[in-house]
């Protein structure tokens, strides 16, 4: 894996932090941190390892879509499946490039932190991220000598996190990775020009969105998601699991309705309404993809 990249390093010393770097990461430590991988390459501080990540000239791009190359050569598959979210690395300082106090997922609220935006590839071989990006807020791109503090490019301008996701799907459009379908949360999902980019370039998808989004029915007109899923009828349901989980089947029940009047050739449009059999809780994904499976 290294001798894939390791040209992407113009100077040794970096080359040889690298590969001590992958090591720790793949050593099974009980954390992964700058002292723990430090330690694990025999070296009595961190600074080696934060200097390869914060200071050495490589080409950082150029990596990335290496490991992305590698992980599709191992698990490509042309059902595989595309999946974007966001989540937040919690953060004591204030000089961490797009550090700030704004929602972070893994903590369930709003804390100092950063958020980087990422892609994973998963298939019936295994699962991997292949791409990332570092969501920096306005703030930040508002106050340049700020971001040249942190080593923030002059060149990179405020984009929200939609438009992240937009950029990750169009390189991995632009490389060839073989994806049967995407599925994003309701943050990307709830977007109507992501949806458009994805079916501008045929990509089958299955994004969740809020339950007052509105949709273009088959007659044309537009309704809110919830209200065109609280007027089907009780047939409409099916009892399907989504796999196996730890006590079993994850079994839901399932609603699908036609949306939209135009489709292309072989392609169709659907709201896809998720019900939990314990709560009655209701997820709402608008889906694009197969008229028939195959």
């Amino acid at each position: 894996m290294h001798a894939r990249f390791a040209g992407r390093f113009a100077r040794s010393e970096p080359r040889r932090r690298a590969r001590q770097y992958l090591s720790g990461l793949v050593a099974g430590l009980d954390r992964t941190n700058g002292w723990t991988l430090a330690e694990q390459a025999g070296d009595l501080t961190p600074d080696g390892m934060q200097r390869l990540l914060r200071w050495a000239d490589w080409d950082v791009d150029a990596v990335r879509d290496e490991v992305r190359d590698y992980v599709i050569e191992h698990l490509g598959d042309p059902q595989g499946v595309l999946i974007i979210d966001d989540t937040g690395f919690l953060k004591k300082g204030v000089k961490s490039a797009g550090v700030a106090r704004q929602y972070s997922g893994t903590a369930g609220r709003i804390e100092n932190c950063q958020v980087g935006v990422f892609m994973a590839y998963r298939s019936n071989k295994g699962h991997a991220l292949i791409d990332r990006q570092l969501y920096l807020p306005q703030a930040w791109t508002d106050d340049r000598d700020r971001c040249r503090t942190a080593g923030v490019p002059d060149e990179v301008e405020f984009a929200t996190k939609v438009q992240m996701a937009r950029e990750m799907l169009a390189r991995a459009f632009a490389a060839g990775v073989p994806a049967g379908w995407v599925t994003m949360d309701e943050a990307y999902g709830q977007s109507k020009s992501l949806r458009v980019f994805m079916e501008e370039h045929d990509q089958p998808h299955v994004v969740a969105t809020r339950r007052n989004d509105d949709v273009v029915t088959t007659s044309m007109g537009f309704a809110r998601v919830d209200t065109l899923i609280a007027s089907l009828p009780a047939r409409a349901w099916s009892r399907i699991s989504c796999g196996a989980g730890a006590h079993g089947p994850r079994e839901y029940d399932w609603a699908r309705v036609p949306i939209r009047v135009f489709w292309r050739a072989g392609r169709g449009h659907w709201l896809l309404a998720r019900r939990n059999i314990s709560t009655g809780e209701l997820a709402y994904y608008v889906c694009y993809g197969p008229r028939k499976p195959g």
